[in-house]
């Protein structure tokens, strides 16, 4: 079935609909993964995101369950050049397009996602949708638009958890803001002997202190960190009580917390592939990243930052550290799992501090 991409500024890309879900509509980014396309498909972060795959081919080891980021499908939408017709992997319980399908994901394929690419480089992340027809163009124009704009709200509480729970049983208990994160936050602290009680985005400082935290961890999460006061009031509160540490969104609602400023930037990172530089050691990490805002470095000079680490594409802060409170925080996913992430120190940094 033919299928379309009509961004906000009227650019139309032409493909094909893999599955029954015709239309979707969402902010358009691009990840430049080679792999984990069922992570990204799967992570809260990309809420309300159609996503461009940059690599060429993708699905060819289908889908398991137990490799989830999440409970399900976060994305609005997925575009690729090529969906593997015949997916291998001894752990597949299902194919990419048999998933999507499910969970009511339009896929759209054999599109010209370098020069989709290209466009989101030259004019910026923007508002599109995927439809199967162009009988209405300037109204698809219209609810592209609108999909952009309605993207610039809060879109934690899409994705944060209603109630608090539990995991692990060690004896340093960590309290995890849930900003949408991926069950493999919650691992790298279990593993590391530590019990995680994870609580709704919108719980007070005043709540969690009385869950008795040892530490607080900020997860990372999808959306504007500027829309969310509730976070930004509680983590102010925190700091200076407690060992804050903050990943992703978390990282920005951190700064913010502490008089910094952020921006977005022109189309964000999105990866497994960003080089990170660290400013004490000079060592440089590739990371996982996902975000489409930054701290503003100007904003950081009169309260208490130190910038750790700089992105080595764009120069951005990728990582801070307060002179004066147990508070720190990277841009990026520093999951530390084996072959995944070579940035797991970060987690036995903060363990180590409560």
């Amino acid at each position: 079935m033919k299928g379309y991409l009509v961004l906000e500024n009227g650019r139309v890309f032409p493909g094909k609909l893999l599955n029954d879900c015709r239309m979707a509509g969402g902010e358009v980014v691009f990840s430049t993964a080679m792999i984990s396309y069922q992570d990204i498909i799967t992570d809260p972060s990309y809420y309300g995101q159609i996503v461009v795959m940059t690599y060429p081919l993708v699905g060819n080891v289908g889908f398991n369950e137990r490799s989830f980021a999440s409970r399900s499908a976060m994305v609005k939408g997925l575009v690729l050049r090529e969906a593997t017709d015949f997916p291998s992997h001894y752990e597949m319980e299902t194919d990419l397009i048999t998933f999507l399908n499910k969970s009511e994901i339009p896929v759209l394929t054999e599109v010209d996602t370098r020069a989709l690419t290209r466009e989101l480089r030259s004019n910026g992340t923007m508002g599109g949708v995927i439809t199967d027809n162009l009988n209405s163009l300037e109204r698809l124009i219209q609810k592209a638009k609108k999909e952009a704009r309605d993207l610039t709200g809060d879109m934690v509480r899409f994705v944060t958890r209603k109630n608090i729970m539990s995991f692990g049983s060690g004896e340093k208990r960590i309290v995890m803001i849930d900003l949408g994160t991926k069950k493999g936050v919650i691992d790298s602290f279990t593993e590391r002997g530590c019990q995680v009680i994870a609580v709704p985005a919108t719980t007070t400082a005043a709540e969690i202190i009385e869950l008795r935290p040892d530490g607080v961890f900020l997860s990372d999460g999808p959306g504007d960190p500027q829309a969310l006061q509730y976070a930004i009031d509680a983590c102010r509160a925190l700091v200076g009580r407690v060992p804050v540490f903050g990943i992703g969104l978390g990282h920005q609602i951190l700064a913010l917390s502490m008089g910094a400023a952020t921006s977005r930037l022109r189309y964000g990172h999105r990866g497994t592939n960003h080089p990170v530089k660290d400013l004490h050691n000079g060592r440089v990490y590739i990371t996982t990243q996902n975000h489409g805002f930054t701290i503003e470095e100007k904003s950081l000079t009169d309260h208490g930052w130190e910038v750790t680490l700089r992105s080595l594409n764009d120069d951005s802060i990728e990582g801070i550290r307060h002179r004066e409170y147990p508070a720190f925080s990277v841009q990026f996913d520093p999951e530390g799992f084996s072959g995944y992430s070579e940035t797991g120190f970060y987690y036995d940094e903060f363990v180590n501090m409560l």
